[in-house]
């Protein structure tokens, strides 16, 4: 288990290695960016960290094991007839497939988007938006409520469909000015 000051370590390093192409940053980078003022404890720290199997030498830098938010990938599943299991050695980042810059997280209440694979009680990741385009999926408000549907401009933009994917619910339609964009939907989120 890393300390929180390791943790911190390998998370800057990580990042580093991921924005310079794989180039490792120096003790000094290192310490800078976690306050730690002294080469040498940034040493120590950084050599506990390997010792603990989260980073290993490469060349004259480093190579985190896993990041903090990657899991390993070991390839393909089918969900229809069976195909041949080949592990494969890669990693996927998956902070990056949910943790977004500026995003905010909401739970689905309901039904009306479940043909789009958006259940009751899945957890939605949005963008802030103010506009949208014909066909993304938004958070809109109405009359002070919040609904995630597809967006569509009808009439010339002069109206709003929001379109539900459940064959059960219909469509809402407004005039453009009673609808508020408040964010475009990023990533769905499911816990089993």
């Amino acid at each position: 288990m890393l300390t929180e000051l390791e943790q911190r370590m390998l998370n800057y390093i990580g990042e580093y290695l991921r924005e310079n192409e794989g180039r490792g940053p120096t003790l000094a980078e290192i310490g800078e960016a976690c306050g730690v003022h002294s080469v040498g404890t940034v040493h120590r720290y950084v050599s506990s960290i390997e010792n603990k199997g989260f980073l290993s030498k490469a060349g004259k830098g480093w190579r985190t094991r896993l990041a903090p938010n990657e899991l390993p990938f070991r390839g393909k599943i089918a969900a229809g007839r069976p195909i041949e299991a080949i592990e494969d050695s890669e990693s996927i980042d998956v902070g990056s497939l949910v943790l977004q810059p500026d995003c905010f997280v909401l739970k689905v209440e309901g039904e009306s988007m479940r043909d789009s694979g958006i259940l009751d009680g899945d957890l939605v990741i949005v963008k802030p938006a103010q506009t949208a385009k014909n066909g993304q999926i938004v958070v809109a408000l109405v009359d002070n409520e919040a609904t995630l549907k597809e967006f569509k401009r009808i009439d010339g933009g002069r109206r709003i469909e929001l379109i539900p994917h459940n064959k059960e619910y219909r469509s809402q339609i407004y005039p453009s000015d009673a609808v508020e964009i408040q964010g475009i939907l990023q990533t769905v989120v499911r816990r089993y």
